[in-house]
């Protein structure tokens, strides 16, 4: 699974928490890739939810947008925004890579993570890209490290490599063509809808100053390539999840789950 949600943007985001973890129980993925994770306090989100689930964590900050600067409201005093990963396996290690970033203040992160799998390692890579369309350089670029990183033959081995984020980019865009030429689409590999949505207008609190380049598209993704050559990979589904709980919506962001099975030929 992977899914943007959504920080502690828009209203009441404490009744979200709850329909965040009712949805991830509901699917019960092995790995959840998380965007606009907060971390205040001396824990994080990301942490919160793996105690409650049972699952391990680690989060990495900072990534996109970037927090209110000066707060907008005293829950967002002190409050970092990055990027986790839950696993239901351990993590072996992690690493933060800075990403190229021309237009911004900050250095946004990729957090590249390798997880025990029962059949051996599983590296991760976890990021949100850019998302102002009017900065399609670094997008691009973005884009572009991760497609490296993916591809390093030091990643090869008994489990596919997976790319998964808020790449803030549809399907066909140009930005993800780095990705395209490298690595498989695991939603279009899995059957998946070709009119799926991930960040619908629809929701009380869409972004729609994001533009239709953003808006009403599937920006949420999960990309993959076998961890060697004789290894065939099988996405067996592939679905959005995200909706409201008991009248709330988790976030603006729907969540991207695909299923994977894979075999030495």
């Amino acid at each position: 699974m992977t899914w943007n949600i959504w920080w502690r943007f828009g209203p009441r985001w404490r009744e979200r928490q709850p329909g965040i973890l009712a949805t991830i129980e509901r699917y019960t993925p092995d790995v959840v890739a998380l965007q606009e994770v907060w971390s205040a306090d001396g824990t994080s989100q990301a942490e919160q939810l793996a105690q409650q689930l049972g699952f391990h964590s680690t989060f990495a900050a900072p990534s996109y947008p970037a927090a209110p600067d000066p707060p907008v409201l005293p829950d967002h005093e002190g409050v970092e925004l990055g990027v986790a990963l839950l696993s239901r396996w351990p993590i072996l290690n992690q690493d933060v890579i800075a990403m190229p970033s021309r237009h911004r203040g900050w250095d946004p992160v990729v957090l590249r993570v390798s997880v025990a799998h029962p059949a051996g390692p599983l590296p991760i890579l976890v990021a949100c890209l850019e998302h102002a369309t009017t900065y399609s350089d670094d997008r691009l670029a973005q884009a572009g490290l991760l497609a490296d990183l993916a591809t390093d033959p030091g990643t090869d081995g008994p489990c596919p490599s997976l790319v998964m984020g808020d790449l803030n980019a549809a399907p066909d865009s140009a930005v993800l063509r780095p990705l395209r030429d490298v690595l498989i689409d695991a939603w279009a590999d899995g059957n998946g809808a070709s009119d799926a949505v991930t960040l619908p207008s629809s929701h009380p609190s869409a972004p729609l100053e994001a533009g239709p380049e953003l808006v009403d598209q599937r920006i949420d993704h999960i990309f993959y390539r076998p961890g060697h050559e004789d290894q065939l990979v099988n996405v067996e589904s592939a679905v959005i999840a995200g909706d409201a709980v008991d009248g709330v919506f988790p976030s603006d962001h729907r969540a991207v789950i695909c299923d994977f099975r894979w075999h030495d030929r």
